[in-house]
């Protein structure tokens, strides 16, 4: 055999091997950013199902606030019409990849937050109200709801930063790219934020 065709077969030995690494590579990394994808996908689901539970108790908590305090009809029409606002919005997984959307998502969210705020802050002038055995126990589930929004919202920022911090290491950015995974966006404090919702009204 000639030497020329024995280099040949090596330097076609080194270009497989190369391809196979690459192709190994690209496979692992694939199969990574969609388990991580998934992850993110489903965190965020947890995360709705939270904020729906919120939005389904404010129906009952606005009728039994109205109940002992109808004269206090715009802060009861701000609740219902920022829940309403969250309510039309379309949202899907795909609102991870847009921003705009994300951040629209949120401003509606925290709206709903200050209006609830708003509105148990109005109950301190009605002591029948506070001692009133349905909207104690809709007080507690509100506050429930609150905490369970903070914690899901912190363990999807949590998955998210795990998956973008895959997405963007080279060379998985390489991949990544090719293969259409795009950076998810965080939930961020607003301002103020650091003050909890005012919800403990058995002072």
């Amino acid at each position: 055999m000639k030497k020329g065709a024995i280099a040949g077969l090596g330097c076609l030995g080194i270009v497989l091997i190369i391809v196979l690494v690459l192709g190994t590579k690209s496979c692992g990394t694939y199969n990574t950013l969609v388990a991580q994808q998934q992850s993110v996908e489903s965190q965020w689901a947890q995360v709705e199902n939270v904020y729906q539970r919120r939005a389904d108790l404010i129906p009952n908590l606005v009728a039994t606030v109205k109940g002992f305090a109808a004269q206090e009809k715009d802060v009861l029409q701000s609740v219902v019409a920022e829940r309403a606002k969250v309510g039309s919005m379309q949202v899907s997984p795909d609102i991870l990849n847009n921003p705009e959307a994300f951040q629209q998502f949120q401003q509606a969210q925290t709206g709903l937050s200050q209006a609830l705020s708003r509105l148990l802050l109005v109950v301190e002038r009605y002591p029948e109200l506070k001692s009133n055995q349905n909207f104690l126990e809709l007080q507690s589930q509100l506050e429930g709801a609150e905490n369970r929004i903070a914690v899901e919202r912190m363990r999807f920022n949590q998955v998210a930063q795990t998956y973008n911090t895959t997405v963007m290491q080279f060379p998985n950015n390489i991949f990544a790219r090719i293969f259409g995974f795009q950076k998810k966006e965080y939930f961020q404090s607003e301002p103020g934020s650091e003050e909890a919702p005012v919800v403990d009204f058995t002072q």
